[in-house]
């Protein structure tokens, strides 16, 4: 089967789903969760880590419905606006309107300007966040969506949803600062400070500050970036934090960070830090894919394989130009090969023994949606993409 009918495939499945489904971590919109021990952090946790370890999918039998997660939405929309640069579909165009309209919908009532959290409940080990806070991840990922698709399609709500973001960040978000750096927290309710989130928020702000001529924004966004520089490691790459207990370097955080830095440089500001860019970019590529494409969990490790990794991966790479196509190209045939139902969508974790097929909207087929036409974008041309991907090769850079 060819790339391009894969895709199509996916975009129906999506597309006939209304983009709603189920999420690895919503176990919390159980009714079972009403029931006393589940007011404990550790009952939650348990509920959470076994849904999301479970092959088997057991959120029909406790009531849980598929829902809208706004940040599904937004990297759905982001996959929509790069189509449309291609092709300037009437169709695209509408379904990126509709995406646009559920995301108005699913703002978050609780913050400043405006911010999107996610529809459930979620433990994690160090907070507790309830559903619909707004998260500077999935602000970021939907702000920077909204803003290219006013880009692409210039459609004026995009552009009024994406500009308040910037108040969501300067406002609610907890600082670390560390003389003339700041770290932002994950949510307006901690005090968290992880590198990619970070990153992910700077960028979105100081995109934003292009827009609007925000001096004091744009400071502050180069602040935050200054925080999460000083602390690459020698060899170009990243801890997860700084925090006790969050020092492993993984994957697709890898990415984020990566992709993070990226838009201050296409926007040409913090140029001292390209050559440190260029340096994370060869840690990546050098340490998290196997010959044959296999996208490792970390650094020093392959199992569980998440399709965030080869997803994220070929949305990146696929931004940095020819030095790395034969990288890019391993990896989306490693992922179309070992990832792709045959159904039209995408599994969420394949371990050594054991694959867990249960077609998450959010985790897998938005974060598939968008590589793939992050992808086409990138050959310009859907029908020129070749269907022997299988015989590039990767040796290392």
């Amino acid at each position: 089967m060819k790339i391009t009918d894969k895709f199509h495939r996916l975009r129906e499945y999506v597309e006939k789903k209304s983009f709603s489904g189920y999420d690895p971590y919503d176990a919390l919109n159980s009714q079972i969760t009403r029931i006393f021990p589940f007011n404990k952090k550790l009952a939650k946790i348990a509920l959470t880590q076994l849904l999301r370890r479970s092959p088997v999918n057991l959120r029909p039998l406790l009531g849980i419905q598929p829902g809208h997660n706004p940040k599904a939405l937004g990297l759905f929309l982001e996959g929509y606006a790069a189509l449309y640069t291609i092709t300037t579909s009437k169709e695209i165009k509408a379904i990126a309107e509709n995406l646009i309209e559920l995301l108005e919908k699913y703002k978050s009532p609780t913050c400043s300007g405006n911010g999107w959290g996610y529809n459930f409940d979620w433990q994690s080990r160090v907070f507790f966040v309830p559903k619909h806070t707004p998260t500077i991840v999935n602000s970021a990922f939907i702000g920077h969506a909204l803003l290219n698709a006013w880009e692409s399609m210039k459609i004026q709500k995009a552009l009024d949803l994406a500009l308040p973001v910037r108040d969501f960040i300067l406002k609610d978000l907890n600082r670390l600062v560390e003389e003339d750096s700041i770290c932002f927290s994950y949510t307006p309710l901690d005090k968290y400070a992880v590198h990619n989130a970070n990153l992910l928020g700077a960028s979105l702000l100081f995109r934003i500050s292009r827009y609007t001529n925000d001096l004091k924004a744009r400071q502050v966004a180069l602040a935050a970036l200054f925080y999460s520089m000083k602390y690459q490691l020698e060899d170009g790459a990243w801890k997860y934090s700084e925090q006790h207990g969050s020092s492993w370097i993984d994957s697709f955080h890898t990415g984020f960070n990566l992709e993070a830095i990226r838009w201050f440089l296409k926007l040409d500001a913090a140029q001292e830090y390209k050559e440190r860019y260029r340096k994370g970019v060869r840690f990546y590529g050098n340490n998290f894919f196997l010959k044959d494409g296999t996208p490792k969990y970390y650094h020093n490790q392959i199992y569980p394989i998440d399709i965030h990794a080869p997803a994220q991966a070929i949305c990146f790479f696929s931004g940095e130009g020819s030095k790395y196509c034969d990288l890019t190209d391993v990896i989306l045939g490693w992922m179309l090969k070992n990832m792709y139902s045959g159904k039209g969508y995408f599994y969420f974790r394949k371990g050594k023994i054991l694959t867990n097929r249960i077609p998450y909207m959010r985790w897998s087929q938005a974060w598939a949606y968008r590589a793939l036409t992050l992808y086409i974008k990138k050959e310009k041309n859907v029908y020129k993409i070749s269907e022997t991907l299988q015989c590039a090769r990767y040796s290392g850079r």
